[in-house]
């Protein structure tokens, strides 16, 4: 019974945080669309046709339908440490959420934590594009004794990441990794672009992600910029899985990584202590047996702390 218990909970604490997305953007300027029009039907066609088992090549789905200005064209990305069945099982539920809130958009675009699903009457397959874009911090801030140490470390971590992910040729541009810090701490970052994109383009960015850690991380112990393109995040504690669904021997070969660029002007802060940053969804839940009663006030406090739990973000759009 305590172990049916925990399950329940565990498994509504990640159901109530994945209904949640980190964001969404109902783009206005891209032009609207009517129920049941030309437009509409074929959003529903791509959207149908994801959930009834579209491919997902490692990760990542892309689809075109229609014609002229009534064309749709989707991309998602799932996390490049997210399994297959979990990454179809985000992509639908984004899909679906993100037409529900964007009812009349052309063009609109949601990142829940492992996927990303967007859709625009444009050609966006293998477009670089930085905007819309979302800040998320830790609320923890950094030991100023050990700030500019810090820095260097992550510095070299992210743009290490960086060359590896735009090398990884066109079924997966992800890397991951960690390092020692200051006071012997491990720090833990993960970029990510949509594979899509050419190696420069991967590259450029990333580049320009880590350039907007000052506006949001600087002096923080974790951060994650997200952009439609790319994305990147660092914590002190992991919070990744440490592998990745394996790509085939036959993969297309890898290309070069760009050379280094000394345009990274950018000051990641983080943390000196081995505290989980405030935007981990919490795995630890101290079950008791308890009655009825009681066990439904501790589903609500769970889904309560998961939303207090939620980063502090700041949003810059289009």
């Amino acid at each position: 019974w305590l172990f049916l218990l925990s399950a329940i909970v565990i498994l509504t604490a990640q159901a109530v945080a994945q209904t949640k997305p980190l964001y969404q953007f109902c783009i206005n300027n891209k032009g609207n669309y009517t129920s049941n029009s030309t437009y509409d039907k074929n959003l529903n066609h791509i959207l149908s046709s994801l959930s009834s088992g579209a491919r997902i090549n490692y990760g990542f789905f892309n689809s075109s339908y229609g014609n002229n200005s009534d064309e749709v064209h989707a991309i998602g990305l799932c996390r490049g440490d997210s399994n297959s069945d979990d990454c179809r099982s985000c992509l639908n539920n984004a899909a679906s959420v993100l037409k529900q809130n964007c009812p009349v958009q052309k063009e609109a675009i949601l990142w829940y934590d492992h996927c990303m699903f967007r859709y625009s009457n444009r050609s966006i397959f293998g477009r670089m594009e930085t905007s819309p874009r979302v800040y998320m911090w830790n609320q923890y801030n950094v030991s100023a004794n050990y700030l500019d140490q810090f820095n260097n470390v992550l510095r070299t971590l992210l743009e290490g990441l960086r060359d590896e992910a735009a090398a990884g040729g066109s079924l997966r541009k992800y890397a991951v990794n960690n390092t020692i810090g200051p006071q012997f701490m491990t720090l833990y970052a993960i970029v990510q672009c949509t594979p899509d994109l050419s190696a420069i383009g991967c590259y450029n960015c990333l580049t320009g992600a880590f350039g907007d850690i000052p506006k949001c991380c600087s002096g923080k112990q974790g951060g994650r910029v997200i952009r439609p393109s790319c994305n990147f995040r660092f914590e002190v504690g992991q919070f990744y899985n440490s592998t990745a669904e394996p790509l085939p021997p036959t993969s297309s070969p890898v290309s070069p990584p760009p050379p280094s660029s000394n345009n990274t002007n950018s000051t990641p802060s983080a943390g000196t202590h081995d505290i989980r940053s405030k935007s981990n969804t919490s795995r630890t839940v101290i079950i008791i047996v308890v009655p009825t009663v009681a066990f439904v006030v501790l589903i609500i406090s769970v889904c309560v702390y998961l939303r207090v739990r939620r980063p502090r973000e700041k949003v810059e759009s289009k």
